[in-house]
């Protein structure tokens, strides 16, 4: 009997706090929230965003020139590196912006002049380069149905190439410190996190568009590099454009 009424009193027990529970569902569940910090990203200025970056993704740049002429002279997996240089180089850009050195460089008149300056050198580096590979291939090819491959085409060196080409990119720079800012809420709080997603939207597409790019422009070309005379004239159309964006750069600075 004393059995019996202690199951009793349990089964009272555990009914009693069903039916709390039941009554009181707040006691048990997660009741939503309105802060608007819990929302990273401002939706509407997040669409008019990615609508911004797919037409900045699609407008040619040094970085898309860069990518297309490597993988059109050189193959499918060197303009792949430069791409994934690109990217890198890219996150040098979200870091500086989001910790506000961007800023500082964009503000400094001096500081951005030497950007621009070490740009337009590198810039007119790679373009004497590709002269040099263009003319090493008419020396060292001639006669010969095998291209010469240049000795400075090793994984790092592709990979460095992107990477330096956007790090030195001042219209990359002014990009993270002037458009970026215009899609940030300060309402919402975390502005230095709006900044780095909102510069990761940005990269992650561009990046994959660029090795998109590189497949399409070296199978496009597979079977004319292995003419001797069509390699070196891409390489000589490459050192032309690359010194004269090189120059233009100059021209502008001097203004």
């Amino acid at each position: 009997m004393g059995a019996l009424n202690g199951r009793w009193q349990c089964w009272r027990s555990a009914r009693t706090r069903s039916v709390s529970s039941t009554r009181h569902p707040a006691a048990w569940t997660v009741q939503p929230t309105d802060d608007p910090r819990s929302v990273i990203l401002d939706p509407q200025l997040l669409w008019l965003y990615l609508g911004a970056v797919a037409l900045l993704i699609l407008t040619p740049g040094p970085d898309t020139f860069l990518v297309a002429s490597t993988s059109a002279t050189h193959g499918v997996r060197a303009g792949t590196l430069a791409a994934l240089g690109v990217f890198c180089g890219c996150l040098v850009h979200v870091t500086l912006a989001t910790t506000g050195i961007s800023a500082l460089i964009a503000a400094s008149p001096w500081a951005f002049g030497i950007l621009k300056m070490a740009g337009a050198a590198y810039l007119c580096w790679l373009g004497v380069l590709a002269l040099r590979d263009a003319w090493r291939g008419h020396a060292l090819g001639a006669g010969t149905s095998r291209p010469a491959v240049p000795a400075d085409r090793s994984t790092l060196g592709l990979f460095l190439r992107g990477a330096v080409t956007n790090a030195l990119n001042p219209k990359a720079a002014v990009f993270f410190v002037a458009f970026l800012p215009q899609f940030v809420e300060p309402s919402l709080g975390h502005t230095s996190l709006q900044l780095a997603l909102l510069g990761m939207i940005f990269n992650v597409p561009g990046t994959l568009y660029l090795i998109g790019l590189a497949a399409v422009s070296g199978r496009a070309t597979a079977s004319l590099r292995r003419v001797p005379w069509v390699r070196r004239t891409l390489d000589a159309v490459v050192g032309v454009f690359f010194i004269g964006l090189a120059a233009h750069m100059v021209r502008a600075q001097a203004k």
